[in-house]
């Protein structure tokens, strides 16, 4: 067994040894009916597809992935069980990516537990099953990229709410970042090349063409180039805070 399958289970099983997986789950699953069906208002639509779900998850990540995120690294330096894995004969790369892994396939099984809105709209018309799916594909890697940015920060500090906090700003402004208002506030003194930039690095921008069925080469590059930006930030914060 390959040392990133070992610190993925073993983080794997850590999840699910408390209740605060299993509650993270029916929070995440109860946000979601509500956001489909009560703030979305998906009966008085009266379109059968899950546009509504998409278009609440980002903001519903918001909360709480960088919940999940900010024990990756904070736990293990505060409880100092970091020091026990940086003795065992394993990268810290390999450390980093298991860590991730773990956590993402996590988000990604709550994920796949919402299944039951995907059976409600194929039961109350016939939806673009398609598009759904590439709303999925686009979700859970847009999960990958919050979680590897709170995998860096958290790798940052001991607290763990500080690394909660830290996430949730730093992927806000990703968020953010490409809406006309905030575009607008930085044309009034940025050059136009930097608006521009700042744009393209909106979650939202490029989440919201997969959702649309449209599973772009630039797209998935975007989020697969963010994820490993961030963990190979996180590798070298870690490798700096080893001595902490």
């Amino acid at each position: 067994m390959s040392p990133i399958n070992i610190i993925l289970k073993r983080e794997l099983a850590a999840y699910f040894a408390t209740p605060v997986a299993y509650i993270f789950i029916i929070i995440f699953l109860m946000l979601s009916g509500v956001f489909t069906f009560y703030l979305g208002r998906f009966f008085e639509q009266g379109q059968a597809n899950l546009a509504s779900f998409f278009n609440f998850i980002p903001w519903l990540y918001l909360v709480l992935v960088p919940a999940v995120a900010m024990r990756l690294w904070s736990e293990e330096r505060r409880s100092g069980t970091i020091e026990l894995l940086m003795t065992l004969p394993i990268t810290t790369s390999q450390i980093v990516i298991g860590k991730f892994l773990a956590a993402w396939l996590f988000v990604g099984l709550a994920l796949v537990l919402t299944f039951p809105l995907w059976l409600t709209v194929n039961y109350l018309g016939e939806p673009d099953n398609g598009v759904i799916l590439a709303g999925y594909i686009g979700a859970w890697l847009m999960a990958g990229g919050f979680l590897s940015i709170g995998s860096c920060l958290s790798a940052a500090t001991k607290n763990q709410i500080i690394a909660f906090i830290l996430t949730l700003v730093v992927c806000f402004l990703m968020v953010v970042s490409g809406f006309p208002i905030v575009q607008d506030v930085f044309s009034n003194w940025a050059p136009l090349w930097l608006v521009d930039g700042f744009a393209t690095l909106s979650f939202l921008a490029h989440f919201e063409a997969i959702s649309r069925g449209v599973i772009d080469l630039r797209d998935l590059i975007y989020f697969l180039v963010l994820i490993a930006a961030w963990l190979y930030a996180t590798v070298l914060v870690v490798d700096m805070k080893k001595a902490d």
